[in-house]
């Protein structure tokens, strides 16, 4: 059953069980940030060959489809054949926009989570999926945090946004918007879609770590896709488990920054007094951009 739900729920066993429960993961071994050492050597050579195999398939499926960046980025990063060690990857984004990659168990908590943004620490999951999830995992794992996220990372742009949506997040504890916060976080940092010349183009990382969704987000008649405004996204419910009834379209990584520049304590009270809005809704007035051609 498709429901539709807010990420502060999806994260909120991980704050009732820190030392890891269901979750998978083992937290016996992280420090008070749910940093963790990267054992690579663990991993086994079944292991770097379902790495293999999800990233010549995604790597086949990026090209016209991914933004310039992401594309860019990855060619860069020669991490094809292994699972990557972060410490190497760590020492090149530092020298191009002063992030780091810092190993965590899995899930963390939301507290933890925002301050490792605002320090430009990304958390990067150290397990892999199991091959019969090749297609579709819910927990994201190795494979959807390095290819998905870490390639925008290397763009100034973007790593200031990023920066920028961790202090905001640890103001939204503070004021009660988080859930707004995370819808935010969700229709741009995992699912968002940009204009290019030739057309739309993905960046989220649930995108573009996805078999599926990376040709359905662009080209399927059935989605909508909307021009990107921040209340709007705010407000919008989303599927936690099949594809994305919405996308919201930005024009390049400058206005998604210029848009997450202000305090959003006013959108927040706004927001508290609307009803949220289905994730398939199109109101009046609003433009519903055109799939890619196939």
């Amino acid at each position: 059953m498709n429901t539709s739900v807010d990420q502060a729920d999806f994260f909120k066993t991980l704050e009732e069980k820190s030392d890891g429960g269901t979750l998978r993961g083992d937290y016996s071994r992280c420090d008070a940030n749910y940093v963790v050492q990267q054992d690579w050597s663990a991993y086994t050579p079944e292991q770097h060959a379902l790495w293999r195999r999800l990233y010549q398939r995604q790597a086949k499926l990026v090209p016209g489809r991914a933004c310039d960046v992401f594309i860019d980025s990855l060619a860069k990063m020669d991490a094809s054949e292994e699972i990557p060690r972060f410490d190497r990857t760590t020492e090149a984004l530092h020298k191009a926009t002063g992030w780091e990659l810092v190993a965590v168990p899995g899930l963390v908590p939301d507290l933890t989570f925002f301050e490792h943004l605002a320090n430009r620490r990304f958390p990067v999951t150290v397990w892999l999926r199991d091959p019969h999830e090749f297609d579709y995992i819910v927990e994201p794992d190795v494979f959807h945090d390095f290819f998905g996220h870490v390639p925008l990372l290397f763009n100034p742009i973007f790593a200031d946004h990023m920066q920028q949506y961790g202090q905001g997040g640890l103001k939204a504890l503070k004021v009660d918007g988080l859930t707004y916060l995370a819808r935010l976080y969700w229709y741009t940092v995992e699912f968002g879609l940009m204009e290019s010349p030739q057309g739309l183009r993905a960046y989220g990382a649930g995108i573009l770590s996805s078999g599926g969704e990376v040709e359905y987000c662009l080209t399927a008649p059935a989605p909508r896709r909307i021009p990107f405004e921040v209340e709007r996204v705010m407000r919008t419910l989303y599927k936690i488990d099949s594809y994305q009834e919405t996308y919201f379209v930005i024009r390049d990584f400058q206005q998604l920054f210029e848009a997450t520049t202000p305090d959003f304590t006013p959108y927040y009270e706004r927001l508290k007094t609307q009803e949220a809005l289905p994730a398939n809704t199109l109101l009046p007035g609003e433009i519903n951009l055109a799939p890619n051609p196939h």
